[in-house]
């Protein structure tokens, strides 16, 4: 019983993380569905932050892909007007900060 619990709890955390991304995909002018697809959804994530299309290599490379995830999601918070500790908070705990992110009232701002 207490293993059924669990799944569900996970499944259920998995589900507000994707929609929460879905969110700042769709807030972002990008297509939602692209948040299910891998890969895709990380090709989309750059073209949000405004990176270069190379740095999808460097995401599949062992702890520099760390690195260059966190500096991607430091630029995605800085385009939806969220400082450091917004980036901390997607680091440490993704499923809490992405849906706040996706449904929360920070606009997208490609400028910023």
């Amino acid at each position: 019983m207490g293993a059924i619990i669990l799944v569900l709890v996970y499944l259920a955390v998995i589900v507000l993380a994707i929609a929460g991304l879905w969110k700042i995909f769709t807030k972002a002018g990008q297509p939602g569905w692209a948040s299910i697809i891998p890969i895709y959804n990380a090709i989309v994530l750059i073209q949000i932050a405004r990176k270069p299309m190379w740095w999808i290599l460097m995401l599949f490379i062992p702890c520099v892909g760390l690195i260059f995830s966190i500096l991607l999601w430091i630029e995605v918070c800085k385009k939806f007007g969220k400082g450091g500790g917004f980036t901390v908070g997607i680091v440490l705990l993704p499923f809490v900060f992405i849906p706040m992110l996706g449904f929360g009232s920070a606009q997208y701002n490609p400028e910023a």
